[in-house]
């Protein structure tokens, strides 16, 4: 098995930060935008980039939130065992506000397009866009695409990406395996 470091250390603060400029630069103070980490990997991003945003811009608040997805997944009927669902956790309105989902890697864009569906439950937004920290490009089943990019990257099916986050891995990292 091979693996290659795609980001790791200062490189990978960095790239956390520049997504967070880019966000004040369209979304000035939050008044009317809203974040929501897609469960379960989507969390610990948008953890970090509500946390870098309240540290940058700390007079204002930052509405975060986690969305959970597991009964809105094209396929969450396929597996031999029962899901367990995680928590969705949303404590605002997001009716007229402007959503940014939340997630470590975009790939085939099935995740994204239920997390689409579950929002929905909440209300209707103003606008939904789209924060990833990975995007594997060339690797879409639905047209679906990213506003916010940490990183892209060219892969193939039999690669995976695994992101590595400080407070539950130790580090900081994205990794690209090879079998």
């Amino acid at each position: 098995m091979q693996n290659l470091t795609l980001l790791s250390g200062e490189k990978f603060k960095i790239t956390l930060q520049r997504l967070c400029h880019q966000l004040i630069e369209n979304h000035n103070n939050f008044s009317d935008t809203v974040i929501l980490g897609i469960q379960p990997r989507g969390t610990g991003l948008s953890k970090r980039i509500a946390a870098e945003l309240q540290y940058i811009i700390p007079k204002h608040t930052i509405n975060h939130g986690v969305l959970d997805i597991t009964f809105y997944r094209d396929d969450f009927r396929r597996g031999d065992y029962p899901l367990i669902p995680s928590a969705t956790e949303i404590n605002f309105i997001i009716e007229g506000k402007k959503v940014i989902l939340i997630d470590d890697v975009l790939w085939t864009g099935r995740t994204i397009r239920a997390a689409m569906d579950a929002l929905q439950a909440f209300g209707r937004p103003e606008k939904v866009e789209l924060l990833v920290l990975v995007d594997r490009r060339y690797s879409r089943q639905f047209p679906i695409e990213a506003d916010y990019i940490g990183i892209k990257v060219d892969s193939i099916s039999s690669q995976k990406v695994v992101v590595s986050w400080q407070e539950a891995d130790g580090i900081d990292k994205v990794t690209l395996v090879s079998a």
